[in-house]
């Protein structure tokens, strides 16, 4: 991808200055809500291994087979509950935009995070609404 190009995670930074410095493992996300944006974006561009690599070991599925139909459109950040640099815990409720054969649809989840030894982790999620 463009380095020039905007971030799928819609932060307003290009990708490379945004969460493509996490996909190419130069940098960790520092919070729960920047693990869930790079974690939306992998999911936007096509990178399973980065989601494998970033979800909790107690929860993470042996492999993982992103759906190639799907194009993620938007992403929504709702709220969020601890998960900053100092929290071991933390919460994001957001609300991803697709379309999947040309037809809208959306995913409204509150995922849990946990960090362990210094990095973020998915853990879990449920869906909302």
């Amino acid at each position: 991808m463009h380095e020039d190009v905007r971030c799928p995670c819609l932060s307003g930074d290009t990708y490379s200055a945004c969460c493509g410095r996490f996909h190419a493992g130069a940098a960790v996300p520092s919070t729960a809500q920047w693990l869930m944006r790079s974690r939306y974006s992998a999911f936007a561009l096509g990178h399973a291994q980065y989601l494998l690599d970033t979800w909790h070991p107690l929860t993470k599925p042996s492999s993982l087979e992103l759906d190639p139909s799907l194009t993620w459109r938007r992403l929504d950040i709702l709220r969020t509950e601890s998960g900053g640099m100092l929290d071991s815990d933390g919460v994001v409720e957001f609300t991803a935009h697709y379309r999947q054969d040309g037809i809208p649809g959306q995913q409204h989840e509150v995922s849990r995070f946990q960090k362990v030894t210094g990095c973020w982790y998915y853990l879990d999620g449920e869906s909302a609404g």
